[in-house]
């Protein structure tokens, strides 16, 4: 599919603001209502933007502790990779897994109510034997930078 800088201006939108009104959404990009939101449901069509979500402010529900956790396998197969790739989609406090290329094998983003909880979660997954041969653990102690918008200006180099 090829876009255009309107639809880049809808993407950058509704990135930082995914709950807009069609007429905010227009006036945003400088379209009127119609065409700015016929441009919309193409990007969904494509799926382009699989989503609208809210930013949940964790703070404010009770104290919870985020952990980063590299993990290695045990046996590099295929069949192994998917054990413990399907193991993680069915634990809600993983809230991001990425498979690595170099040292370790996973990058895992957890959160738990405390490092109790975070420590029943690692015994649950390492009982479940999913292949995880050893695992460092990494507390964050304070956010500097997350859940921004994506880079959309990597890819607009070639526009007008």
């Amino acid at each position: 599919m090829k876009l255009d800088a309107r639809d880049f201006d809808i993407l950058r939108a509704l990135s930082r603001e995914g709950r807009m009104s069609k007429a905010r959404l227009a006036e945003a990009i400088g379209l009127s209502p119609t065409p700015a939101w016929e441009r919309l449901k193409k990007l969904e069509k494509a799926g382009l933007i699989e989503g609208y979500h809210a930013k949940i402010n964790l703070r404010k529900l009770g104290a919870t502790v985020t952990v980063f956790v590299a993990a290695e396998l045990a046996d590099h197969t295929q069949a192994s990779f998917q054990t413990f790739e399907a193991s993680v989609q069915s634990h809600e406090e993983i809230l991001g897994c990425w498979a690595l290329g170099g040292g370790f094998d996973y990058l895992l983003q957890i959160v738990t109510r405390d490092i109790d909880a975070y420590q029943r979660l690692i015994d649950t997954l390492l009982d479940a034997r999913i292949g995880i041969a050893r695992y460092f653990t990494y507390i964050v102690t304070k956010q500097v930078k997350g859940g921004g918008a994506p880079p959309l200006g990597l890819f607009t180099d070639h526009l007008d």
